[in-house]
């Protein structure tokens, strides 16, 4: 499959969007560092996030966002789950699970609160969580700012989830972490689309 040139009349915001999609890549939040965004960057953050395809406009996701000092109560509910159900951990293991959230200053929680409808689908209503987790990524990468959308263990532990205040029936889309790359990241492999695309 060949690549078609970008036409040559697009608005100068309109290239900056494909730029933006051609060169975004996700930064480990190992990576990441300080500042995070302001209070007013988060919401319009959050607010572009929501602005996303959702059948029936039924806004079947909601946030949790962690910042300042929550990261580290997060870290130790994580670091007492962890080691509750894995007794041998060591000191350095639970050292990783308590800072696991302090890395970037921003954590926002995308929770999906899909549920059984007369007309929705469930699945429909997965996607557009996914759909917020994108949007979400890709308005920080816009602001200048550096994303990971992870999930881990975290996400699957009922336990661990109950004490983020995620309800019984929802699920946990992914934590976008936020913050700047300590340094320019590098691509990974794509892939072709002769591996992936077919015609009908």
């Amino acid at each position: 499959m060949t690549h078609n040139a970008e036409p040559a009349n697009l608005k100068p915001a309109c290239q900056q969007t494909l730029d933006l999609l051609a060169r975004r890549r996700s930064v480990p939040p190992l990576a990441m560092q300080g500042p995070g965004p302001s209070a007013q960057e988060i919401e319009r953050l959050l607010t572009l996030a929501a602005r996303t395809p959702d059948h029936g406009k039924l806004a079947p996701w909601r946030f949790i966002v962690f910042e300042g000092e929550a990261r580290a109560r997060a870290g130790e509910i994580f670091a007492r789950v962890f080691q509750k159900k894995n007794p041998q951990a060591g000191a350095e293991q639970l050292d990783v699970e308590r800072r696991r959230f302090q890395h970037a200053p921003l954590v926002v929680g995308v929770v999906s609160t899909a549920a059984p409808h007369a007309k929705i689908p469930e699945w429909e209503q997965a996607l557009s969580a996914g759909a917020v987790c994108m949007n979400l990524t890709i308005a920080a990468n816009a602001m200048g700012f550096s994303t990971a959308w992870l999930t881990q263990w975290i996400s699957y532990d009922a336990e661990a989830l109950a004490q983020l205040g995620v309800k019984p029936g929802e699920k946990v889309a992914g934590f976008v972490h936020v913050g700047r790359a300590s340094s320019a990241p590098e691509d990974r492999p794509r892939p072709a689309l002769g591996d992936v695309v077919t015609r009908f």
